[in-house]
């Protein structure tokens, strides 16, 4: 097995910076972390989701909002005065199915401030004291959404495969300088966002196995951090077939989706 990063196994007084931890993989993810020792600072626009979990001593809680700079400039400094940062794991995302035949301009364009540069944000504040400390995480997570075009997903995929892009150059970046990156790209999980899905979502897991993968990834160094291995390989597979197949299998697969 071949290992990508400094691998984190022991979380006692880590400093973990989540954003986007109000529900479903963030929450989840938070929740174990403090379970092991870590201390967890959660961000979100909305805090009221969190403000039980907020009230244990490892937890410090701050609202932001990740289409907005000022607000990500607060809440970072925030953070670094309440506790520094060790490592920092991007959770924010929006999702809505959408459609070329009913294109909504508005849609696309939240997706991306959102899922996309939200993180371009972020990225402008941590990047520098992480570099200047010499060590330290960023974890990007993503989607197998990303990894090819895909029904109702016009908007969702390719915000999703611009991250799979800038982690991957991330780590480029970053690794020889100390720093660890790691790519989160989960299939299908039971969270408020898939929650509106009407179609059968294959393989689909809880929050809280999705959290014990990308724990258990960062225990291993891997860079990559996919799960369920039984779809994930699926949609993997699905990367490497010409168009002419692709499309094909695709289209047959998802044709009585609603």
């Amino acid at each position: 097995m071949t290992v990508f990063n400094p691998q984190i196994k022991d979380w006692s007084n880590k400093s973990v910076w989540l954003i986007g931890a109000s529900s479903g993989i963030g929450l989840a993810c938070a929740q174990q972390l403090v379970n092991m020792g870590a201390k967890v600072a959660v961000s979100a626009r909305n805090l009221e989701r969190v403000k039980d979990f907020a009230s244990h001593p490892l937890v410090f809680a701050v609202q932001m909002d990740v289409m907005s700079t000022p607000s990500i400039e607060a809440a970072f400094d925030a953070v670094s005065k309440h506790q520094g940062i060790d490592m920092v794991v991007y959770c924010a995302g929006h999702y809505l199915e959408q459609s070329a035949t009913a294109y909504n301009l508005d849609e696309m364009l939240k997706h991306n401030d959102v899922n996309y540069l939200g993180l371009c944000r972020v990225l402008s504040f941590i990047l520098e004291p992480l570099l200047a400390q010499g060590f330290g995480h960023v974890s990007v997570i993503s989607s197998v959404a990303g990894f090819r075009g895909l029904p109702k997903s016009l908007a969702y995929g390719p915000t999703k495969a611009a991250l799979i892009n800038l982690t991957e150059t991330l780590y480029f970046d970053l690794h020889e300088r100390g720093l660890g990156v790691s790519l989160v790209n989960p299939g299908f999980v039971d969270t408020p966002l898939t929650a509106q899905n009407k179609f059968h979502m294959p393989a689909i897991i809880s929050v809280e196995q999705a959290a014990r993968e990308m724990i258990q990834g960062w225990a291993k160094g891997e860079f990559e951090i996919h799960f369920p291995k039984r779809f994930t390989r699926v949609l993997k597979f699905l990367r490497l077939l010409p168009y002419a197949l692709y499309f094909k299998w695709v289209a047959k697969a998802t044709k009585n989706q609603h």
